[in-house]
C-alpha cells in the first residue's frame, strides 16, 4: 500500500523557527486569527488550510509530527497513534493523546496531549512512514492489543494483516518476547481470532459479533460461480451447509463504491438484483445487517440464529 499523501504533507513549523525567520509572537497571533496558520499544540503551527482539509486521523498525524519535532529525545510514534500512518482504521481507539515510545531507556510519562511509553524496541520494530519513525506493523499490532478493547484491536490488526504490514507468524514470534508483560493478556486471543479475509471495519465487527454470540463460524468472502464456472459474486459471509449467507450493508457499499454515473438508488437496485441472482442460483437465504444492528448485538444474534436454524455454541478456536 502506498503511503498516504495530502494534508499530512504540510510541514510543522515551530515557534522557534518562525521567530528565527523574523516573525514576532504578535505576527503569529495575527496569522492564526487571520486563518493562515493553525496552532496544533503549544509552540507548533501548520498551514490552516491543510488543517481544515484534514480528516480527524490526519489531524492526529499532524499533531504527532509536532510532538516528535518538539521532543528532547528520539521518539517513535507508536500504539494507536501509529495506525493512521499505515492507513489503518482507528475505530474504537482513543486518540486524545499522541502515543510515542522513547528509545533512551528512561521512564515514560504522560503530559498534556502526549503519552510516552518506555519499552524495548528492536531494530526491526522501527520503520518510517509519512516522514516519521513509527513502530513497525508487527509491533504496532501487538501494542494496540495492550491499549484498546478486543473489538477495536481486531479491526486494527485485521487491516495491518490484510495489507501485508505484518503476518500472524511475525506477530506470534514477536509476541513471545513480550509474553511476560502483564498487559498482553488479550493479545493471544486477538492472534487466534484475527482473519485477513473480512474487508472492512463493519465486516470485522460482524465476525466478532458472531464469535461473541456463539454463532457457528461462517466462511468469509465466499465465492459463488455460475454453471459455466465463472465467478459471479463474493459473499461477505456464508454458511454453505445451511444455505444462508450474510451481507454487511455499510454506507461504503452504496456511496463510496458506486460505479461511474451511478446514483445511490441505482447502487441499491443493483445490489437487490445481485441478491436475486445469487438466490436463484443457489436457493440460499440472505441476512442483511447494518451498523445499527451491531449496536444491538443480542437481538441481532437472535435473528441470525433463527435464520440459521441452529443453536448457539460455546466460542471455540478449533
Amino acid at each position: 500500500m502506498n503511503e498516504i499523501l495530502g494534508p499530512v504533507d504540510s510541514p510543522i513549523m515551530l515557534r522557534s523557527e518562525l521567530l528565527a525567520a523574523g516573525h514576532s509572537d504578535r505576527d503569529l497571533s495575527r496569522l492564526v486569527r487571520a486563518g493562515i496558520l493553525r496552532r496544533v499544540r503549544r509552540g507548533a503551527y501548520v498551514d490552516a488550510k491543510a488543517w481544515t482539509e484534514a480528516s480527524s486521523d490526519e489531524r492526529h498525524m499532524l499533531v504527532a509530527h509536532a510532538v516528535v519535532k518538539q521532543g528532547q529525545t528520539r521518539l517513535v510514534v507508536s500504539h494507536a497513534s501509529a495506525l493512521p500512518f499505515f492507513g489503518a482504521p482507528t475505530w474504537g481507539m482513543c486518540l486524545d493523546d499522541v502515543h510515542v515510545s522513547r528509545l533512551d531507556a528512561r521512564c515514560g510519562r504522560k503530559e498534556r496531549g502526549v503519552r510516552q511509553h518506555r519499552g524495548v524496541l528492536l531494530d526491526s520494530d522501527v520503520t518510517r512512514r509519512i516522514g516519521l519513525e513509527t513502530t513497525s506493523g508487527t509491533k504496532t499490532a501487538l501494542d494496540v492489543t495492550r491499549c484498546a478493547g478486543m473489538e477495536a484491536s481486531l479491526v486494527a490488526v485485521n487491516h495491518l494483516l490484510r495489507f501485508g504490514f505484518t503476518t500472524v507468524d511475525d506477530m506470534r514470534e514477536r509476541y513471545v518476547a513480550m509474553a511476560n508483560d502483564p498487559f498482553t493478556l488479550k493479545t493471544d486471543l486477538v492472534l487466534r481470532l484475527v482473519d485477513p479475509r473480512p474487508e472492512s471495519v463493519g465486516e470485522v465487527r460482524t465476525m466478532f459479533l458472531l464469535y461473541r454470540g456463539g454463532v457457528p463460524s461462517p466462511v468469509p468472502q465466499y465465492e459463488i460461480y455460475d454453471d459455466r464456472g465463472e465467478l459471479i459474486a463474493r459473499l461477505d459471509f456464508a454458511w454453505p451447509e445451511l444455505g444462508v449467507w450474510l451481507e454487511f450493508d455499510g454506507r461504503e457499499k452504496y456511496v463510496k463504491h458506486r460505479r461511474d454515473g451511478e446514483s445511490v438508488i441505482d447502487a441499491v437496485l443493483r445490489e437487490k438484483q445481485r441478491e436475486s441472482m445469487i438466490t436463484e442460483l443457489t436457493g440460499w437465504r440472505c441476512i442483511r445487517i447494518t451498523w445499527a444492528d451491531l449496536e444491538r448485538p443480542g437481538a441481532t444474534v437472535a435473528r441470525i440464529v433463527a435464520m440459521l436454524g441452529v443453536a448457539t455454541c460455546v466460542p471455540s478456536f478449533t
